[in-house]
């Protein structure tokens, strides 16, 4: 069975004044439908863009990622984006909730967006999911920030990914909240069978996915 994520000698320079800075070196790796994978390594070892790349929101200086068989960089920045939306889910450190939406309606709209007519009740089952199916009509400020990241996935799984891109997902939370998102992120991921793929600096949330990447300066090690 081909790899729903193939990462192909990708490489990511830029320009810091008149000198090329490299991020990321040649790295290759694969991963298969419904595996985990933890992306760690210090700060500033490319983590992040690598990510961005493999969700193609941002563009490599060479080599390609292959997304479900597709090479996302054969698509322009429409192309990409509507990949994205029929295969990927993203969590990110800073929930990106949209403020003016109670919890409910967060999670709604990715489901809206797709014309979806039962998004309501599947944003209520998505709500219970993650623990939440008191709070539905809370708004984002109301909420405190373990909630909030729980709304963030419930928005992320509703649509039943493929793929979960999760960029620190426990980054802004307290240890033992940050430790009840992961089990819930990985929960999650068994009961729907969503390949996870996130960037963490937390030891203890890498192991517990079912295989590890270390960056080192833009490097696998």
């Amino acid at each position: 069975m081909a790899p729903i994520v193939q990462a192909v000698n990708l490489g990511k320079q830029v320009m810091s004044g008149d000198q090329p800075l490299v991020i990321l070196h040649d790295v290759s790796f694969a991963v298969a439908q419904g595996d985990s994978l933890a992306i760690s390594g210090a700060s500033g070892s490319g983590k992040s863009t690598l990510l961005g790349l493999l969700a193609g929101l941002d563009t490599p200086s060479s080599g390609t990622v292959f997304l479900d068989g597709a090479d996302i960089f054969a698509f322009d920045e429409d192309g990409r984006a509507r990949l994205r939306g029929a295969t990927a889910g993203f969590v990110f450190q800073s929930f990106q909730l949209l403020p003016a939406l109670n919890a409910l309606e967060n999670v709604m709209l990715p489901l809206e967006l797709r014309g979806a007519a039962d998004a309501r009740e599947r944003a209520e089952v998505s709500l219970r999911q993650v623990g939440l199916s008191a709070r539905p009509h809370h708004l984002p400020k109301h909420l405190s920030g373990g909630e909030q990241q729980r709304v963030a996935l419930a928005r992320a799984f509703v649509t039943q990914p493929r793929i979960l891109f999760a960029d620190e997902p426990t980054g802004n939370l307290d240890a033992a909240t940050g430790a009840q998102v992961i089990a819930l992120m990985l929960e999650l991921n068994r009961a729907q069978g969503t390949t996870l793929i996130l960037v963490t600096h937390d030891e203890a949330l890498a192991r517990r996915c079912s295989r590890q990447l270390r960056l080192e300066a833009g490097r696998v090690v």
